[in-house]
């Protein structure tokens, strides 16, 4: 159960008030969250979520009559990207942040779809920002869970909105083709070497302590491949073998997922030159 309802502000600090959108899902946990960022002034909205128009009433509430200078997406996964053009076309506000990204996903998650609608007005890449009244908003390139993938730090108070890339509930899908597990590996290596205070993620709750969170995924990551390569020398040789003897008593809506995470690790191991593919099958060099 969500640890509070959807469409209700819940203020985090000063600058940031999070709400959670009605989209819950074995994916979404309880559901996308989306944050209002700024004080008296003008206020940016980072990942609008769906396109629900109960959600997007709920947003509006809580901006309550103030300007919203921008619309920020961390990707363009429907759960996330969708509710900016409706949210631009009632505020006026610009829609700023990752790169538009529209391609075929062969993996399971449905709600993990590339948004093909998304239009954003200005780009941003890594290191630069946006800013208003009181705060600013720095991109912080993070592919591995998509190639488009942007967290938004905010130096005023030490948070980073993390977005798909650490999440305060599960570890996240790296799903080829688009998903890259090598990518992921680095973005999160580029965030151990920073020191925010604390991480906003799009799903879950806040990361108190996101350093040594991110050290843990790491070090879950580097299980999953010794996990991966132990089995390949036992003569598993296809991803679903691998998933069976990874993953005993998994849920099976999340098995076809699991099996995503594996081939991009499989992936990940080939480019390094540590594992061959003969036909459907891999082995160990």
């Amino acid at each position: 159960m969500a640890d509070f309802p959807p469409g209700i502000a819940q203020p985090l600090e000063p600058l940031v008030t999070r709400l959670l959108a009605r989209n819950a899902s074995p994916y979404t946990h309880t559901g996308t969250q989306s944050f209002v960022v700024g004080g008296s002034g003008a206020v940016a909205v980072i990942d609008p979520g769906p396109d629900d128009p109960a959600h997007l009433d709920a947003i509006l509430n809580v901006v309550a009559g103030r300007e919203v200078a921008s619309i920020l997406c961390t990707h363009t996964h429907r759960d996330h990207s969708p509710g900016a053009a409706p949210l631009a076309a009632r505020t006026g506000a610009a829609i700023i942040g990752c790169a538009a990204l529209t391609m075929d996903d062969v993996g399971p998650r449905a709600d993990a779809a590339f948004d093909t609608e998304y239009r954003p007005d200005r780009v941003l890449h890594d290191g630069e920002a946006v800013a208003g009244d009181g705060w600013t908003l720095i991109a912080v390139a993070t592919p591995g869970h998509t190639s488009n993938h942007l967290a938004f730090a905010l130096p005023e108070s030490g948070a980073l909105f993390s977005g798909d890339h650490v999440m305060g509930w599960s570890t996240t899908i790296v799903s080829p083709p688009d998903g890259d597990m090598g990518e992921y590996m680095a973005s999160l290596d580029k965030l151990l070497q920073r020191d925010d205070r604390v991480y906003y993620p799009a799903h879950g709750g806040a990361v108190e302590n996101p350093r040594r969170l991110v050290r843990g995924m790491l070090g879950h990551r580097k299980q999953r491949e010794g996990q991966i390569l132990r089995g390949l020398e036992r003569g598993l040789a296809s991803v679903p073998e691998l998933v069976a003897a990874m993953y005993v008593g998994l849920d099976a809506k999340l098995v076809g997922a699991a099996g995503r995470s594996v081939l991009a690790h499989l992936i990940d191991l080939k480019r390094r030159g540590v594992v061959v593919t003969e036909g459907e099958e891999w082995r160990r060099m």
